[in-house]
């Protein structure tokens, strides 16, 4: 695994859900907040997106919109004054066969867009998608985000034709379309952890950890992984990071930890071993001291 790759499977629930939608005319549609992270794809025409406490964003065909954290939105065919936003209809209504409701009787230009969520678990956040914006506009230019275009692609194809095969594949699709999204993000170097992971002490380390989580890891032998001294890499990680590489590992032992209880029947001592642990008292004491809660009763809490 890798560090994108873990920060997502250890907040992705259930199934994340997409649909594509047409409308014309002049319209506006609200997205309420929500527990997870929303994204646009405007597949023809253009419109825009009104987040809440944002900034308007001017979304043109190509264009992507990822928010990674659930905002409150507003999507419209024009920029639209307070009183117009407040009168926006639930975007469900599109979903029922209903299209939002017209504010003036003019042409406007077709949309057509494919909207999604995905639902995640914000108890245990990876700094790397804890410090994404509320926002990530990612524009169409040419020759940018070439695997991202084509998962566009093909996402749009089987939502459009619901072929043999959809069920699977559409989930996978967006899988696929979550992490591009987010690999596009790094990729415009914002932030500290696209700095992170272009670092080549810090980012050797973490592929280390991420990559077997059970290994009896010390200072000096992830220094070694990453080719410095333990001085070097002591100060290189903490600095980029955030925390101490040993601290790093601890919370990502116990995140994963809690991932496994939640979406596994595993018992407590495979999954200590899974995460590096010798006993099932050493992960159940760390657990708790880490969440607050033991091992079992986090099972019982997120299982149901």
């Amino acid at each position: 695994m890798d560090v994108v790759s873990d920060a997502v499977s250890a907040i992705r629930i259930g199934q994340p859900s997409s649909n594509r939608v047409a409308v014309s005319g002049r319209w506006c549609a609200r997205l309420a907040p929500y527990d997870g992270a929303g994204f646009h794809v405007v597949l023809e025409g253009s419109c825009w997106l009104l987040p809440d406490g944002g900034s308007p964003v001017s979304l043109g065909a190509g264009d992507v919109v990822l928010l990674p954290h659930g905002t409150g939105h507003v999507i419209a065919d024009a920029p639209a004054d307070a009183a117009t936003v407040r009168q926006a209809v639930p975007f469900e209504r599109w979903l029922t066969g209903d299209a939002p409701p017209r504010r003036a009787s003019a042409t406007g230009n077709k949309v057509a867009m494919l909207c999604g969520k995905y639902r995640l678990d914000r108890s245990r956040l990876h700094p790397l998608m804890a410090e994404m914006p509320e926002v990530v506009h990612l524009p169409n230019r040419v020759g940018a985000h070439a695997e991202l275009r084509a998962a566009i692609d093909l996402l749009g194809h089987e939502l459009g034709t619901q072929g043999p095969g959809s069920c699977i594949a559409v989930p996978s699709l967006l899988d696929l379309l979550l992490v591009y999204m987010i690999r596009s993000w790094t990729a415009q170097g914002r932030g500290t952890w696209p700095a992170v992971l272009g670092d080549p002490v810090a980012a050797a380390a973490l592929r280390a950890l991420h990559s077997d989580l059970a290994a009896p890891w010390t200072i000096d032998r992830l220094a070694a992984e990453a080719g410095v001294s333990r001085a070097t890499l002591s100060r290189r990680f903490t600095t980029l990071v955030g925390r101490p590489p040993m601290a790093y590992l601890t919370w990502w032992r116990l995140t994963f930890a809690a991932t496994l209880l939640r979406d596994t029947p595993d018992p407590l001592a495979a999954i200590a071993r899974r995460v590096g642990y010798g006993t099932p008292y050493a992960l159940s004491h760390a657990f708790t001291r880490e969440f607050g809660t033991t091992p079992g009763q986090y099972r019982a809490s997120t299982t149901g």
